[in-house]
């Protein structure tokens, strides 16, 4: 059974010929543009729709669907989520990148292997990830996502090691 990912929202139509305007991912151009085909859950189903062409605007992506030629065809899908596979993911993501849910729950250590807390979540302040990190203390710290602080992530040892410099966690 496949597992989806959400890459982009159909936010409205653009013009009379069922192109639709496309919110995505900050900094995903490259991926998104790339993309042959999505997918809209239409209840219980994933659909899939395939991308004849893409052209970037300065906040969104226009994207135009074949099979979809009007308005009206389009507006069902209006403010629908677009997937991808998760394989299709996997395949573009570089040696140190992973998804969010890889990270989520994962232990931190520091780099003498004392437990820290876990990762209750990712985020983004436009300059880096953050992963939000759940201390013993049951405060959570926002832990930058890089190398000079998280020194080593193990998806089979579910830990991400990090150099817990003073004042990082609390």
């Amino acid at each position: 059974m496949s597992k989806y990912v959400s890459v982009g929202k159909i936010l409205n139509f653009h013009g009379i010929q069922g192109e639709a305007k496309v919110g995505f991912s900050k900094n995903q151009q490259e991926f998104f543009c790339g993309l042959k085909k999505v997918f809209v859950q239409v209840e219980n189903e994933y659909k899939p729709l395939k991308i004849k062409n893409i052209r970037l605007n300065k906040s969104f992506a226009i994207v135009k669907f074949e099979g979809i030629n009007s308005i009206d065809e389009l507006m069902e899908f209006k403010g629908f989520l677009l997937f991808v596979q998760e394989e299709t993911i996997r395949e573009s993501l570089d040696e140190d990148e992973f998804l969010i849910d890889e990270l989520v729950g994962l232990d931190v250590v520091d780099v003498d292997g004392n437990k820290l807390g876990f990762i209750v979540g990712v985020s983004n302040n436009g300059a880096t990830d953050l992963l939000s990190v759940k201390t013993k203390s049951k405060n959570i710290s926002l832990v930058p996502f890089v190398k000079a602080i998280v020194t080593g992530v193990s998806l089979k040892e579910k830990k991400v090691t990090i150099n817990n410099i003073e004042g990082l966690l609390e």
